[in-house]
Protein backbone atom coordinates (compact mmCIF):
# COMPACT_ATOMS: atom_id res chain seq x y z
CA UNK A 1 0.00 0.00 0.00
CA UNK A 2 1.52 3.03 -0.78
CA UNK A 3 1.98 5.95 1.82
CA UNK A 4 1.68 9.68 1.17
CA UNK A 5 3.20 12.04 4.15
CA UNK A 6 0.67 13.55 6.55
CA UNK A 7 -2.03 11.19 4.84
CA UNK A 8 -1.04 8.08 5.37
CA UNK A 9 -2.15 5.06 2.66
CA UNK A 10 -4.53 5.95 0.06
CA UNK A 11 -7.67 3.94 -0.43
CA UNK A 12 -7.50 2.52 -4.46
CA UNK A 13 -10.53 0.33 -6.03
CA UNK A 14 -8.33 -2.40 -5.88
CA UNK A 15 -9.73 -2.71 -2.60
CA UNK A 16 -13.09 -4.34 -4.06
CA UNK A 17 -12.53 -7.83 -3.89
CA UNK A 18 -11.73 -7.26 -0.12
CA UNK A 19 -14.88 -5.11 0.53
CA UNK A 20 -16.11 -8.16 -0.70
CA UNK A 21 -15.28 -9.83 1.36
CA UNK A 22 -15.69 -8.17 4.68
CA UNK A 23 -19.42 -8.83 3.73
CA UNK A 24 -19.26 -11.66 5.16
CA UNK A 25 -17.99 -10.94 8.39
CA UNK A 26 -20.10 -10.17 11.13
CA UNK A 27 -18.18 -7.67 12.53
CA UNK A 28 -16.95 -4.15 11.08
CA UNK A 29 -12.95 -4.52 9.62
CA UNK A 30 -11.12 -1.33 9.59
CA UNK A 31 -8.18 0.24 8.72
CA UNK A 32 -7.60 3.23 11.42
CA UNK A 33 -5.23 6.10 10.45
CA UNK A 34 -3.92 8.93 13.15
CA UNK A 35 -1.81 11.29 12.59
CA UNK A 36 1.84 11.30 14.05
CA UNK A 37 0.33 14.85 15.72
CA UNK A 38 -2.78 13.27 16.52
CA UNK A 39 -4.65 16.22 15.51
CA UNK A 40 -6.25 14.08 12.56
CA UNK A 41 -7.72 10.58 12.35
CA UNK A 42 -9.93 8.54 9.52
CA UNK A 43 -10.81 5.26 8.38
CA UNK A 44 -8.60 4.10 5.42
CA UNK A 45 -10.86 1.18 5.18
CA UNK A 46 -13.88 0.34 6.68
CA UNK A 47 -16.61 -2.21 5.76
CA UNK A 48 -19.65 -1.49 4.72
CA UNK A 49 -21.48 -3.16 8.17
CA UNK A 50 -20.21 -0.20 9.67
CA UNK A 51 -23.94 1.07 8.44
CA UNK A 52 -25.78 -1.29 8.77
CA UNK A 53 -24.80 -1.94 12.67
CA UNK A 54 -24.29 1.83 13.44
CA UNK A 55 -25.87 3.75 10.99
CA UNK A 56 -21.98 5.47 9.80
CA UNK A 57 -21.37 6.26 6.08
CA UNK A 58 -18.25 4.57 5.43
CA UNK A 59 -17.59 7.85 2.72
CA UNK A 60 -17.63 9.97 5.72
CA UNK A 61 -15.58 7.74 8.04
CA UNK A 62 -12.65 7.49 5.28
CA UNK A 63 -12.53 11.67 5.65
CA UNK A 64 -12.86 11.88 9.21
CA UNK A 65 -13.55 9.35 11.93
CA UNK A 66 -14.92 11.62 14.37
CA UNK A 67 -18.63 10.06 14.17
CA UNK A 68 -17.36 6.79 15.28
CA UNK A 69 -15.75 8.22 18.79
CA UNK A 70 -19.32 10.57 19.27
CA UNK A 71 -20.91 7.19 18.72
CA UNK A 72 -18.94 5.77 22.27
CA UNK A 73 -21.05 6.06 25.38
CA UNK A 74 -19.92 9.10 27.48
CA UNK A 75 -18.91 6.61 30.17
CA UNK A 76 -16.61 4.49 28.43
CA UNK A 77 -15.19 7.50 26.32
CA UNK A 78 -11.69 7.85 28.67
CA UNK A 79 -11.20 3.96 28.58
CA UNK A 80 -11.41 3.74 25.04
CA UNK A 81 -8.91 7.08 24.57
CA UNK A 82 -6.76 5.82 27.26
CA UNK A 83 -6.46 1.90 25.50
CA UNK A 84 -5.53 3.66 21.98
CA UNK A 85 -3.00 6.03 23.62
CA UNK A 86 -1.16 2.80 25.38
CA UNK A 87 -1.49 0.91 22.12
CA UNK A 88 0.12 3.90 20.24
CA UNK A 89 3.12 4.72 22.74
CA UNK A 90 3.75 0.48 23.24
CA UNK A 91 2.93 -0.67 19.40
CA UNK A 92 1.14 -3.31 21.25
CA UNK A 93 -2.19 -5.21 20.16
CA UNK A 94 -5.13 -2.97 20.53
CA UNK A 95 -8.55 -4.56 22.59
CA UNK A 96 -11.24 -2.34 23.98
CA UNK A 97 -14.61 -2.88 25.05
CA UNK A 98 -16.89 -0.08 24.95
CA UNK A 99 -20.95 0.64 24.58
CA UNK A 100 -21.61 1.79 20.75
CA UNK A 101 -24.73 3.99 19.97
CA UNK A 102 -26.42 1.54 17.09
CA UNK A 103 -28.47 2.22 14.30
CA UNK A 104 -31.89 1.71 16.58
CA UNK A 105 -30.70 4.60 18.80
CA UNK A 106 -29.71 2.45 21.77
CA UNK A 107 -26.23 1.54 23.31
CA UNK A 108 -24.63 -1.95 23.02
CA UNK A 109 -21.10 -3.50 23.92
CA UNK A 110 -18.75 -4.13 21.23
CA UNK A 111 -15.43 -5.53 21.31
CA UNK A 112 -12.01 -4.35 19.35
CA UNK A 113 -9.08 -5.95 18.37
CA UNK A 114 -6.35 -4.19 16.09
CA UNK A 115 -2.71 -4.58 15.36
CA UNK A 116 -0.82 -0.59 15.05
CA UNK A 117 2.00 -0.62 12.75
CA UNK A 118 3.98 3.04 12.30
CA UNK A 119 4.51 4.41 9.51
CA UNK A 120 7.51 6.73 8.03
CA UNK A 121 5.62 9.85 8.30
CA UNK A 122 5.44 9.28 12.16
CA UNK A 123 1.82 8.56 12.05
CA UNK A 124 0.25 5.51 13.01
CA UNK A 125 -2.15 2.31 11.48
CA UNK A 126 -4.35 -0.17 12.92
CA UNK A 127 -5.68 -3.06 11.33
CA UNK A 128 -8.21 -4.88 13.23
CA UNK A 129 -12.44 -5.12 13.33
CA UNK A 130 -14.80 -4.63 16.06
CA UNK A 131 -17.87 -7.17 16.97
CA UNK A 132 -20.85 -7.10 18.94
CA UNK A 133 -20.53 -8.27 22.32
CA UNK A 134 -23.89 -7.51 23.84
CA UNK A 135 -25.24 -10.95 24.38
CA UNK A 136 -21.99 -12.08 26.11
CA UNK A 137 -22.01 -8.90 27.92
CA UNK A 138 -26.21 -9.53 28.82
CA UNK A 139 -25.14 -12.83 29.68
CA UNK A 140 -21.84 -12.48 31.64
CA UNK A 141 -23.94 -9.56 33.54
CA UNK A 142 -26.82 -12.28 34.24
CA UNK A 143 -24.39 -14.58 35.71
CA UNK A 144 -23.18 -11.76 37.90
CA UNK A 145 -26.70 -10.96 39.01
CA UNK A 146 -26.99 -14.60 40.04
CA UNK A 147 -23.28 -14.71 41.90
CA UNK A 148 -24.35 -11.47 43.65
CA UNK A 149 -28.05 -12.69 44.40
CA UNK A 150 -26.87 -16.21 45.66
CA UNK A 151 -24.02 -14.14 47.74
CA UNK A 152 -26.58 -11.76 49.21
CA UNK A 153 -28.93 -14.64 50.15
CA UNK A 154 -25.81 -16.95 51.89
CA UNK A 155 -25.22 -13.93 53.41
CA UNK A 156 -28.87 -12.50 54.55
CA UNK A 157 -29.57 -16.33 55.70
CA UNK A 158 -26.32 -16.06 58.27
CA UNK A 159 -27.48 -13.02 59.78
CA UNK A 160 -31.48 -13.94 60.55
CA UNK A 161 -29.23 -17.48 62.04
CA UNK A 162 -26.95 -15.16 63.89
CA UNK A 163 -29.70 -13.12 65.26
CA UNK A 164 -31.66 -16.38 65.93
CA UNK A 165 -29.17 -17.53 67.94
CA UNK A 166 -28.72 -14.50 69.74
CA UNK A 167 -32.39 -14.28 70.80
CA UNK A 168 -32.58 -17.91 71.86
CA UNK A 169 -29.86 -17.51 74.21
CA UNK A 170 -31.51 -14.03 74.88
CA UNK A 171 -30.98 -13.70 78.91
CA UNK A 172 -33.84 -11.91 81.10
CA UNK A 173 -33.27 -8.64 80.93
CA UNK A 174 -31.23 -8.11 78.06
CA UNK A 175 -34.21 -8.15 75.32
CA UNK A 176 -33.80 -3.63 74.91
CA UNK A 177 -29.85 -4.62 73.70
CA UNK A 178 -30.74 -7.66 71.61
CA UNK A 179 -33.62 -5.35 69.88
CA UNK A 180 -30.73 -2.33 69.34
CA UNK A 181 -28.41 -4.94 68.25
CA UNK A 182 -30.89 -6.26 65.37
CA UNK A 183 -31.70 -2.98 64.22
CA UNK A 184 -28.65 -2.19 64.31
CA UNK A 185 -27.31 -5.38 62.30
CA UNK A 186 -30.40 -5.03 59.81
CA UNK A 187 -29.75 -0.97 59.25
CA UNK A 188 -26.23 -1.77 58.32
CA UNK A 189 -26.83 -4.54 56.21
CA UNK A 190 -29.69 -2.99 54.20
CA UNK A 191 -27.80 -0.01 54.04
CA UNK A 192 -30.47 1.95 55.22
CA UNK A 193 -30.77 5.58 57.62
CA UNK A 194 -32.99 4.26 60.36
CA UNK A 195 -34.69 1.20 61.67
CA UNK A 196 -36.89 1.31 64.51
CA UNK A 197 -39.24 -0.38 66.52
CA UNK A 198 -42.95 1.30 67.68
CA UNK A 199 -45.56 -0.39 69.65
CA UNK A 200 -49.54 0.25 69.56
CA UNK A 201 -51.69 1.04 72.71
CA UNK A 202 -54.07 -1.44 72.39
CA UNK A 203 -56.48 0.51 70.68
CA UNK A 204 -54.27 1.41 67.84
CA UNK A 205 -54.65 5.32 68.90
CA UNK A 206 -51.40 5.80 70.81
CA UNK A 207 -48.05 4.82 69.04
CA UNK A 208 -44.46 5.23 70.65
CA UNK A 209 -40.94 4.70 69.18
CA UNK A 210 -39.44 1.79 71.76
CA UNK A 211 -36.14 1.49 69.81
CA UNK A 212 -34.14 3.23 67.23
CA UNK A 213 -31.19 2.84 65.17
CA UNK A 214 -29.32 5.43 63.43
CA UNK A 215 -26.50 5.43 60.77
CA UNK A 216 -23.65 7.95 61.86
CA UNK A 217 -24.61 11.51 60.89
CA UNK A 218 -28.68 11.00 60.76
CA UNK A 219 -30.45 12.91 63.96
CA UNK A 220 -32.50 10.30 66.30
CA UNK A 221 -36.12 10.82 66.38
CA UNK A 222 -36.84 8.46 69.07
CA UNK A 223 -37.38 11.53 71.40
CA UNK A 224 -40.28 13.27 69.44
CA UNK A 225 -41.72 9.87 68.52
CA UNK A 226 -42.95 8.78 72.10
CA UNK A 227 -46.84 7.95 73.28
CA UNK A 228 -47.65 9.57 69.75
CA UNK A 229 -51.43 9.91 68.95
CA UNK A 230 -52.52 9.28 65.66
CA UNK A 231 -56.11 10.50 65.54
CA UNK A 232 -55.33 13.21 63.30
CA UNK A 233 -53.51 10.63 60.87
CA UNK A 234 -55.88 9.83 58.53
CA UNK A 235 -53.98 8.04 55.48
CA UNK A 236 -51.60 6.49 58.29
CA UNK A 237 -55.07 4.59 60.45
CA UNK A 238 -55.61 3.27 57.28
CA UNK A 239 -52.33 1.79 57.43
CA UNK A 240 -52.71 0.32 60.45
CA UNK A 241 -55.77 -1.54 59.62
CA UNK A 242 -53.56 -2.88 56.98
CA UNK A 243 -51.52 -4.10 59.18
CA UNK A 244 -53.52 -5.27 62.21
CA UNK A 245 -56.41 -7.04 59.97
CA UNK A 246 -54.06 -7.93 56.69
CA UNK A 247 -50.89 -8.30 57.81
CA UNK A 248 -50.13 -6.19 55.18
CA UNK A 249 -46.22 -4.41 55.06
CA UNK A 250 -46.70 -0.24 54.17
CA UNK A 251 -44.03 0.41 51.43
CA UNK A 252 -43.51 4.46 50.92
CA UNK A 253 -41.59 4.29 47.28
CA UNK A 254 -41.52 8.06 47.67
CA UNK A 255 -43.53 10.93 50.12
CA UNK A 256 -44.39 12.51 47.28
CA UNK A 257 -46.85 9.59 46.93
CA UNK A 258 -48.50 10.52 50.02
CA UNK A 259 -51.76 12.83 49.95
CA UNK A 260 -51.01 16.20 51.20
CA UNK A 261 -51.72 16.14 55.03
CA UNK A 262 -50.07 15.49 58.78
CA UNK A 263 -48.09 12.15 57.76
CA UNK A 264 -46.58 13.54 54.39
CA UNK A 265 -45.66 16.93 56.48
CA UNK A 266 -44.00 14.48 59.59
CA UNK A 267 -41.78 12.50 57.08
CA UNK A 268 -40.50 15.84 54.92
CA UNK A 269 -39.40 17.60 58.38
CA UNK A 270 -37.77 14.22 58.99
CA UNK A 271 -36.44 14.04 55.93
CA UNK A 272 -37.51 10.60 54.65
CA UNK A 273 -37.17 9.54 51.17
CA UNK A 274 -38.72 6.29 51.24
CA UNK A 275 -39.51 3.87 54.02
CA UNK A 276 -40.76 -0.06 54.79
CA UNK A 277 -43.05 -0.64 58.14
CA UNK A 278 -43.83 -4.35 58.61
CA UNK A 279 -46.14 -5.12 61.82
CA UNK A 280 -44.86 -7.01 64.31
CA UNK A 281 -47.35 -9.67 65.61
CA UNK A 282 -47.04 -11.24 70.02
CA UNK A 283 -49.64 -14.02 70.15
CA UNK A 284 -51.69 -13.75 66.88
CA UNK A 285 -52.23 -9.87 67.40
CA UNK A 286 -49.95 -6.89 66.03
CA UNK A 287 -48.45 -4.94 69.03
CA UNK A 288 -46.59 -2.99 66.90
CA UNK A 289 -44.41 -2.33 63.36
CA UNK A 290 -40.83 -2.38 62.55
CA UNK A 291 -39.85 0.15 59.96
CA UNK A 292 -36.83 1.42 58.00
CA UNK A 293 -36.13 4.73 56.47
CA UNK A 294 -34.10 5.85 53.56
CA UNK A 295 -33.20 9.50 53.28
CA UNK A 296 -31.98 9.38 50.04
CA UNK A 297 -33.68 8.13 46.89
CA UNK A 298 -32.81 4.45 46.10
CA UNK A 299 -33.63 1.41 44.36
CA UNK A 300 -35.41 -1.42 47.04
CA UNK A 301 -35.10 -4.88 46.30
CA UNK A 302 -38.06 -6.39 44.88
CA UNK A 303 -38.34 -8.90 47.70
CA UNK A 304 -37.77 -6.42 50.30
CA UNK A 305 -41.01 -6.76 51.99
CA UNK A 306 -40.38 -10.66 52.68
CA UNK A 307 -36.89 -9.88 53.73
CA UNK A 308 -38.27 -7.62 56.79
CA UNK A 309 -41.00 -9.60 57.15
CA UNK A 310 -38.87 -12.48 58.38
CA UNK A 311 -36.54 -10.09 60.80
CA UNK A 312 -40.15 -9.31 62.24
CA UNK A 313 -40.81 -13.11 62.52
CA UNK A 314 -37.86 -12.78 64.60
CA UNK A 315 -38.91 -9.57 66.47
CA UNK A 316 -42.11 -11.06 67.60
CA UNK A 317 -40.84 -14.50 68.64
CA UNK A 318 -38.43 -12.45 71.03
CA UNK A 319 -41.45 -9.99 72.07
CA UNK A 320 -43.65 -13.14 72.73
CA UNK A 321 -40.94 -15.00 74.94
CA UNK A 322 -40.06 -11.67 76.50
CA UNK A 323 -43.43 -11.30 77.43
CA UNK A 324 -44.08 -14.88 78.82
CA UNK A 325 -40.96 -14.19 81.34
CA UNK A 326 -42.03 -11.28 82.33
CA UNK A 327 -45.36 -12.66 83.18
CA UNK A 328 -44.22 -15.59 84.60
CA UNK A 329 -41.92 -13.30 86.69
CA UNK A 330 -44.37 -11.34 87.39
CA UNK A 331 -46.58 -14.10 88.64
CA UNK A 332 -43.89 -15.39 91.46
CA UNK A 333 -43.15 -11.82 92.81
CA UNK A 334 -46.45 -10.69 92.99
CA UNK A 335 -49.73 -11.83 95.02
CA UNK A 336 -52.64 -12.97 92.83
CA UNK A 337 -55.21 -11.36 94.86
CA UNK A 338 -53.61 -7.40 95.46
CA UNK A 339 -51.39 -7.63 92.31
CA UNK A 340 -49.08 -5.94 94.52
CA UNK A 341 -45.49 -7.40 95.38
CA UNK A 342 -45.17 -10.61 97.91
CA UNK A 343 -42.82 -11.94 100.31
CA UNK A 344 -40.25 -12.96 97.43
CA UNK A 345 -39.65 -9.65 96.24
CA UNK A 346 -40.07 -7.65 99.07
CA UNK A 347 -36.77 -9.33 100.66
CA UNK A 348 -34.42 -9.11 97.88
CA UNK A 349 -35.29 -5.27 97.49
CA UNK A 350 -34.47 -4.79 101.38
CA UNK A 351 -31.16 -7.04 101.27
CA UNK A 352 -30.52 -4.22 99.09
CA UNK A 353 -31.75 -1.19 101.18
CA UNK A 354 -29.71 -2.66 103.65
CA UNK A 355 -26.42 -2.89 101.40
CA UNK A 356 -27.04 0.86 100.43
CA UNK A 357 -27.49 1.43 104.17
CA UNK A 358 -23.77 -0.18 105.17
CA UNK A 359 -22.07 1.34 102.36
CA UNK A 360 -23.65 4.82 101.83
CA UNK A 361 -24.96 5.03 104.94
CA UNK A 362 -28.87 6.05 103.34
CA UNK A 363 -31.55 5.37 105.81
CA UNK A 364 -34.92 3.74 105.11
CA UNK A 365 -37.83 3.05 107.25
CA UNK A 366 -40.30 -0.23 107.71
CA UNK A 367 -44.36 0.30 108.19
CA UNK A 368 -45.81 -2.95 108.92
CA UNK A 369 -49.86 -2.84 108.41
CA UNK A 370 -52.31 -5.26 109.98
CA UNK A 371 -56.26 -4.97 109.62
CA UNK A 372 -57.74 -5.35 112.33
CA UNK A 373 -60.28 -7.49 113.48
CA UNK A 374 -60.57 -9.22 109.94
CA UNK A 375 -61.20 -12.78 110.78
CA UNK A 376 -65.15 -10.85 112.01
CA UNK A 377 -64.84 -9.87 108.55
CA UNK A 378 -64.18 -13.37 107.11
CA UNK A 379 -66.31 -14.89 109.53
CA UNK A 380 -69.38 -13.09 108.90
CA UNK A 381 -69.12 -12.48 104.88
CA UNK A 382 -67.24 -15.24 104.17
CA UNK A 383 -63.75 -15.09 102.34
CA UNK A 384 -64.88 -13.31 99.35
CA UNK A 385 -65.69 -10.57 101.85
CA UNK A 386 -62.35 -10.46 103.12
CA UNK A 387 -61.08 -10.89 99.96
CA UNK A 388 -62.62 -7.79 98.60
CA UNK A 389 -61.21 -5.48 102.00
CA UNK A 390 -57.98 -6.93 100.89
CA UNK A 391 -58.08 -5.48 97.54
CA UNK A 392 -59.83 -2.15 98.50
CA UNK A 393 -56.65 -1.63 101.56
CA UNK A 394 -53.94 -2.66 98.89
CA UNK A 395 -55.55 -0.03 96.57
CA UNK A 396 -55.29 2.65 99.48
CA UNK A 397 -51.94 1.88 99.94
CA UNK A 398 -51.03 2.44 96.28
CA UNK A 399 -53.08 5.78 96.27
CA UNK A 400 -51.02 6.98 98.97
CA UNK A 401 -47.70 6.12 98.88
CA UNK A 402 -44.95 6.96 96.28
CA UNK A 403 -43.91 4.93 93.12
CA UNK A 404 -40.44 4.16 94.51
CA UNK A 405 -41.71 2.97 97.94
CA UNK A 406 -41.79 -0.38 98.26
CA UNK A 407 -45.48 -2.19 98.71
CA UNK A 408 -46.07 -5.61 99.37
CA UNK A 409 -48.44 -8.21 100.75
CA UNK A 410 -46.40 -10.14 103.58
CA UNK A 411 -48.84 -12.74 104.42
CA UNK A 412 -52.30 -13.24 105.09
CA UNK A 413 -53.80 -9.21 106.38
CA UNK A 414 -50.41 -7.88 106.97
CA UNK A 415 -49.03 -5.45 104.53
CA UNK A 416 -45.58 -3.86 104.35
CA UNK A 417 -44.19 -0.91 102.83
CA UNK A 418 -40.25 0.03 102.73
CA UNK A 419 -40.15 3.88 102.65
CA UNK A 420 -36.81 5.17 101.44
CA UNK A 421 -34.89 8.74 100.45
CA UNK A 422 -37.74 9.95 103.32
CA UNK A 423 -37.42 11.47 106.73
CA UNK A 424 -39.21 9.35 109.54
CA UNK A 425 -41.25 12.50 110.49
CA UNK A 426 -43.09 11.61 106.56
CA UNK A 427 -42.94 7.89 107.14
CA UNK A 428 -45.45 8.86 110.44
CA UNK A 429 -47.62 11.58 107.99
CA UNK A 430 -48.12 9.08 105.18
CA UNK A 431 -49.22 5.93 107.84
CA UNK A 432 -51.23 8.19 109.73
CA UNK A 433 -52.97 8.95 106.17
CA UNK A 434 -53.22 5.39 105.48
CA UNK A 435 -54.55 4.76 108.55
CA UNK A 436 -57.40 7.83 108.29
CA UNK A 437 -58.12 6.74 104.44
CA UNK A 438 -59.10 3.18 105.77
CA UNK A 439 -61.23 4.50 108.76
CA UNK A 440 -63.12 6.87 106.01
CA UNK A 441 -63.70 4.81 103.39
CA UNK A 442 -66.94 2.66 102.78
CA UNK A 443 -65.48 -0.54 102.44
CA UNK A 444 -69.30 -1.88 100.33
CA UNK A 445 -69.92 -5.14 99.66
CA UNK A 446 -73.20 -7.54 98.89
CA UNK A 447 -74.79 -4.02 100.01
CA UNK A 448 -73.39 -4.09 103.09
CA UNK A 449 -70.72 -1.76 104.43
CA UNK A 450 -68.05 -4.09 106.12
CA UNK A 451 -66.32 -2.04 109.26
CA UNK A 452 -62.36 -2.17 108.74
CA UNK A 453 -59.52 -0.17 110.48
CA UNK A 454 -55.98 -1.10 110.18
CA UNK A 455 -53.11 -0.57 112.67
CA UNK A 456 -49.54 -0.20 111.93
CA UNK A 457 -45.62 -0.34 113.52
CA UNK A 458 -42.98 2.13 112.47
CA UNK A 459 -39.18 0.96 112.33
CA UNK A 460 -35.99 2.85 110.44
CA UNK A 461 -32.75 1.32 110.04
CA UNK A 462 -31.42 4.21 112.16
CA UNK A 463 -33.02 2.83 115.47
CA UNK A 464 -30.30 -0.30 115.64
CA UNK A 465 -26.94 -0.39 116.66
CA UNK A 466 -25.65 -1.40 113.55
CA UNK A 467 -26.57 -2.23 110.12
CA UNK A 468 -27.66 -6.15 110.30
CA UNK A 469 -26.95 -8.74 107.64
CA UNK A 470 -30.41 -9.34 107.21
CA UNK A 471 -34.10 -7.67 106.97
CA UNK A 472 -35.17 -9.78 110.37
CA UNK A 473 -34.09 -7.36 113.25
CA UNK A 474 -35.98 -4.66 111.30
CA UNK A 475 -39.32 -6.25 110.28
CA UNK A 476 -38.98 -8.18 113.64
CA UNK A 477 -39.05 -4.13 115.34
CA UNK A 478 -41.66 -3.53 113.25
CA UNK A 479 -44.02 -6.38 113.69
CA UNK A 480 -43.71 -5.94 117.86
CA UNK A 481 -44.78 -2.14 117.82
CA UNK A 482 -47.63 -3.50 115.27
CA UNK A 483 -48.63 -5.90 118.14
CA UNK A 484 -48.55 -3.16 120.61
CA UNK A 485 -50.76 -1.00 117.99
CA UNK A 486 -53.03 -3.66 118.47
CA UNK A 487 -52.62 -3.61 122.18
CA UNK A 488 -53.56 0.29 122.63
CA UNK A 489 -57.02 -0.55 120.94
CA UNK A 490 -56.19 -0.70 117.37
CA UNK A 491 -56.86 1.93 114.66
CA UNK A 492 -53.55 3.36 115.60
CA UNK A 493 -49.88 3.76 115.24
CA UNK A 494 -46.54 2.81 117.26
CA UNK A 495 -43.27 4.01 116.40
CA UNK A 496 -40.25 4.86 118.37
CA UNK A 497 -41.91 7.80 120.10
CA UNK A 498 -44.92 5.24 121.47
CA UNK A 499 -48.66 5.29 120.28
CA UNK A 500 -50.54 8.18 117.84
CA UNK A 501 -53.97 8.20 117.40
CA UNK A 502 -55.13 9.72 114.43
Amino acid sequence: MAEQSGQGPSYTDSDYLFRKLALGIPGVLFTYWLSADRESHRYLFVSDQVYSILGLDPAVLRRNADTVFSAVHPEDVEGVNASIEASLEALSLWRCQARLRVNAGHYEWFEAHAAPERQMDGSTVWYGQFHNIQHYKALEHTLREREAESAFQADFQKLIARLSAQFINLGFGTIDQCIFELLKTIGVFFEVDRAYLYEFSPDYRVMDNTHEWCSPGVPSLIDSQRNLPTDDFGWWHGKINEMVNGNRVVFVEGIEQLPVGPERTMLEQQGVCSMFCVPVRVRGLVIGFFGVDSLRKRAWRQDQADLLMIVSGLLSGALERHRLESELLNQSIRDPLTTLHNRRYLMPRLNEMLGRSSRHGEHFTLAMFDLDRFKNINDSNGHLGGDFCLRKFADILLEQTRETDVVARFGGEEFVVAFSGVSQADVRDTVSRIIHAVRSHDFVFENSVLPLTVSAGIAAIGELDTVPASPDPLIRLADERLYRAKQAGRDCLVDASGVSRI
